[in-house]
């Protein structure tokens, strides 16, 4: 029986490693054949060792355009991502405690309208917001990809906190207010504290959305000055001339770079708040 059940997970493990491979091939075929001269990559891309192996990818790459450096897209992404999460975080955390700790009026009503939101295609308001934008002034700045986040329009994150107030005892919150505390109190030093876990996953997954996001800076962002990354990263792509595709794949390489350090220090936090999320008691 201890054999067996050694063969079962050495074959378990196996499959598990190779059906992981298969998923991380195409990145690591982009990471290598970063350093790869632009000429050969195709010519090579059954290949993964670099032969020759150049840095040029990376230096062309940084260099940008226009004598705009690479740098300040990044610069660029960074901002839009880290207000817009911070905003999402905060937003969020404030409408999930409303729905978790009060009665009020047409609530089931709000939270179901909340849950149908997470359901409807980006698609289908993308234009009725472009208008509204455009009528606001907002087009052309930053603004129509900050400003909505501070009111709490992902409902994915204000589900995810809800579900993780409910988990805390409202015993907790009959103390404090027996202490003296007032409802934004109770929210500051008794709620958030417990809901760290929640919030980190929030942020994580709002940052990276955030990060990754083509879509709507291809709608708003009209100077390339302004680009994120991720717009960015099409100018190395030129239909009409030729395409410096190392330098594109070098960039793609160091783009990931945050959503991958930020994976690997809160991954014990985005664990534990996908898991006990939907924990009550």
């Amino acid at each position: 029986m201890q054999a067996k059940k050694k063969i079962r997970d050495i074959v378990y493990h196996v499959i598990v490693f190779g059906v992981g491979i298969l998923m991380i091939y195409p990145l690591i075929w982009m990471f290598m054949s970063s350093f790869k001269e632009t000429k050969t990559i195709f010519q090579t891309a059954g290949s993964l060792i670099p032969n020759p192996f150049t840095l040029d990818n990376y230096i062309n790459g940084l260099k940008g355009f226009a004598k705009v450096p690479f740098l300040v897209f990044f610069k660029n992404s960074l901002f839009i991502s880290v207000i817009a999460t911070i905003g999402t975080v905060i937003s969020s955390a404030v409408v999930a405690y409303g729905f978790a700790r009060f009665d009020f009026k047409g609530k089931k009503i709000l939270f179901a309208a909340m849950l149908l939101s997470m359901m409807l295609p980006a698609q289908v308001l993308m234009i009725p917001q472009y208008l509204w934008y455009q009528k606001l002034g907002w087009v052309g700045s930053y603004l129509p990809l900050i400003v909505p986040y501070f009111f709490a329009i992902q409902g994915f994150f204000v589900y995810l906190m809800t579900n993780f107030i409910d988990g805390i005892p409202k015993e907790l919150d009959e103390a404090a207010k027996i202490d003296g505390c007032s409802y934004p109190q109770i929210f500051g030093r008794v709620i958030l504290p417990l809901i760290t876990p929640a919030l980190v996953t929030g942020g994580i997954f709002s940052f990276m959305w955030r990060w990754d996001d083509f879509l709507s800076a291809l709608l708003y962002v009209n100077k390339s000055i302004k680009y994120p990354v991720s717009l960015a990263l099409k100018l190395f792509c030129d239909p009409g001339s030729s395409s410096d595709y190392g330098a594109m794949f070098a960039m793609a390489s160091l783009s990931i770079l945050p959503s991958v350090i930020i994976f690997i220090f809160f991954q014990k936090y985005l664990v534990e708040g996908i898991s006990t999320s939907g924990l009550k008691g």
